[in-house]
């Protein structure tokens, strides 16, 4: 009979786990670490955008589009 309070705890203390976060921080606490250590991590994620636009050829001429032209006599 002790059975759906003790379900109702687990779910509670699970649900309160999801929500607290990370136990154990990512970033040092003092401010001159923790920027160098987010300079370090974001160095590697500034190509990101070059190396998009190389693989879908955004950099390259659109050549899918024809030049416009008059359509008539001239």
């Amino acid at each position: 009979m002790n059975l759906r309070p003790r379900l109702l705890a687990g779910l509670l203390f699970v649900c309160s786990l999801v929500h607290t976060g990370c136990a154990m921080p990512i970033w040092n606490p003092n401010p001159d670490i923790r920027a160098r250590q987010l300079i370090y991590s974001s160095e590697g994620l500034r190509h990101i955008p070059e190396i998009w636009e190389r693989i879908w050829g955004l950099e390259l001429p659109d050549l899918a589009t024809p030049y416009r032209v008059h359509g008539g006599v001239i």
